[in-house]
């Protein structure tokens, strides 16, 4: 048995980071870089990023890959360690929420951050 719990709620997590956004890592290995998300797992709470995180992986010879070897690939990352990044001026922000012609879009939050819509 398996010791991870699946959420069992009505809705749907919303997240702060969706797929194709640019963020910046907070903590951990890779502090301080820069990338684009390309896939977000909402049941782990868990992102993948571009050149963020990456693990070396040996895998045997295959039809994809005849010679086999050492792979170098993204791992995830916590979505608590990341941050959207300011459409404005590509510094790191919090985001909040408002409803904009009766759908809910994210914004810049902060005394110094922009307040734009980010899309």
């Amino acid at each position: 048995m398996s010791n991870t719990k699946k959420a069992t709620t009505r809705f749907k997590t919303k997240t702060h980071v969706k797929k194709n956004d640019m963020v910046y890592v907070r903590s951990g290995d890779d502090k301080g870089k820069k990338g684009r998300v390309l896939e977000v797992m909402v049941d782990k709470m868990k992102a993948l990023v571009e050149g963020v995180n990456i693990v070396s992986r040996h895998t045997k010879p295959n039809a994809k890959n005849t010679q086999g070897g050492i792979v170098k690939k993204e791992a995830p990352v916590h979505l608590s360690k990341l941050m959207l990044l300011d459409p404005k001026d590509g510094k790191p922000t919090r985001i909040g929420r408002k409803r904009e012609n009766e759908k809910s879009v994210r914004f810049a939050k902060g005394r110094v951050r922009s307040g734009q819509v980010i899309k």
